[in-house]
């Protein structure tokens, strides 16, 4: 059972980073790891947890140093 659960879940993830595929940098080999646990939390059948870094935030730091870039050239006058 523990060998099927794993083939579904690597599917899964495959699925995931071809359908995101622009989210997930190539100089980045084996980018996605999968582990499951038999043992579910107390009180559960089951339990699942994803754990994803984004490139989403890289627009927060390029606004920060834009600004940052625009008062430094300010003061430099």
């Amino acid at each position: 059972m523990r060998l099927f659960l794993m083939l579904e879940v690597d599917d899964q993830m495959m699925s995931v980073q071809n359908k995101n595929s622009s989210y997930f940098v190539e100089w980045i080999p084996n980018n996605v790891k999968t582990a499951v646990c038999d043992i579910p939390p107390r009180g559960l059948k089951m339990a699942a947890t994803f754990i994803g870094n984004s490139t989403a935030i890289q627009e927060l730091f390029k606004r920060i140093s834009e600004q940052f870039t625009g008062k430094v050239t300010f003061f430099n006058k």
